[in-house]
């Protein structure tokens, strides 16, 4: 009788904690899954090499989760225990712990925290410092400097130094080696002498994530072997018959393409003209070539053409040579490389500023003359010298 009752309440007690048990996991993954303790925007900040009990602990320490062993077990469950990727990571009020181990596993650009970045302009060069707003969790600029005017602002210089900062390089398209030079320069948290500029469009405009200490030619070498791949990745997939006998050639005419507009989708027309007069043996008459050589790539001009500089023959003033100059221009991006090595299927021939930021595009000398006169009504009105070169038969 007495092993009965034990063997009856042996069950109850391992139907009671088998109760507990079940009631438990159902809590943890109500905590897991559910809404987090965090009621504004938390920046998750993981560290390279990191350990998941080291960023558990992190996170409960500042309120984004309310238990550190149910958020290891949790993405220990997901199976992404070992996947925790470095950066700065914006997570809404209220994030769950399901949320948390996905966005920090699924890695990708920082979206929060401290972040200096090196812009790479076509007119200057510039440092930023941006932070995020914990209340709209939007990057907001915090200093600003030029490296050509004045000092580095003491905040950028303490900011350079924070641990967990974000350093980066923005590189636009179209501009010149010698500029993407200068700004690694400016960039003293950078390591190494760059001996010698790299050739002209050899480089891939893009966002370059950088380290403290780094070495600037092998962020140079990053950059160029990036635009090698881009290059011959469309050089292989071009269509037969354009007027190219080398990928440098399509790069030439990428980099032409790049300078002549900024709008997007006028690159595959411009780079239409461009190889329509190739083909019928037309100079391609383009003023960023003939700037190019005045200025050899450092700096902008910031006037306009001189009659003297038109009228005087080089390698890059293509209104008195034939076909196209003997290097790129500037740092063209894959978009200017794919148009240039897949233009619009087009008869134009001239195209002219059309005062709205793009341009008119004719196919005759007759269609061209009537917008340029109008494009000169424009300068006028805007009182700017009605004197800027503009494309001919010739």
């Amino acid at each position: 009788m007495i092993w009965r009752n034990i063997a009856s309440n042996f069950l109850t007690l391992a139907i009671v904690l088998l109760i507990g048990a079940a009631a438990a996991v159902a809590w943890a993954k109500r905590e897991f899954s559910g809404p987090g303790p965090s009621a504004v925007a938390q920046c998750v900040q993981i560290a390279p090499g990191a350990s998941l009990n080291a960023v558990s602990n992190q996170l409960a320490a500042q309120g984004a989760i309310s238990n550190a062993y149910i958020f290891r077990a949790g993405a220990d469950y997901m199976d992404k225990a070992r996947d925790l990727k470095f950066g700065s990571f914006l997570m809404p009020p209220r994030a769950s712990m399901e949320q948390i181990v996905e966005t920090v596993t699924a890695g990708g650009p920082s979206t929060c925290g401290t972040e200096v970045v090196v812009r790479v302009g076509v007119r200057e060069n510039t440092v930023l410092l941006r932070d995020t707003n914990p209340e709209t969790g939007a990057y907001e600029e915090v200093a600003r400097w030029n490296p050509a005017v004045g000092e580095r602002p003491a905040p950028i210089v303490a900011a350079q130094e924070q641990p967990g900062v974000r350093l980066s390089l923005v590189m636009a398209e179209g501009v010149t080696s010698w500029q993407v030079v200068e700004a690694l320069k400016a960039a003293d948290f950078l390591t190494g002498e760059v001996a010698q500029t790299p050739a002209e469009g050899s480089l891939a405009p893009d966002t370059y994530l950088l380290e403290r200490g780094a070495d600037r030619n092998a962020i140079l070498a990053q950059m160029a072997s990036r635009q090698a791949a881009i290059l011959a990745q469309e050089w292989e997939a071009r269509p037969f018959g354009m007027p190219y006998d080398t990928p440098e050639e399509a790069l030439i005419m990428a980099s032409i393409v790049e300078k002549e507009t900024g709008q997007a989708a006028e690159r595959p027309q411009v780079a239409s003209v461009f190889v329509n007069r190739l083909r019928q043996g037309m100079r391609l008459q383009t003023d960023p070539t003939v700037i190019y050589g005045v200025t050899n790539g450092q700096g902008i001009l910031d006037r306009g053409l001189r009659r003297s500089e038109l009228d005087t023959t080089t390698p890059y003033n293509t209104y008195r040579i034939d076909g196209l100059p003997p290097t790129p221009i500037a740092n063209p991006g894959r978009a200017a490389i794919r148009a240039a090595l897949n233009p619009d299927e087009t008869d134009y021939l001239y195209f002219v500023a059309d005062g709205t930021g793009g341009h008119a595009f004719s196919r005759t000398l007759e269609e061209h003359n009537a917008a340029v006169a109008r494009w000169r009504e424009i300068e006028r009105r805007q009182g700017l010298p009605a004197d800027s070169p503009v494309q001919t038969a010739d």
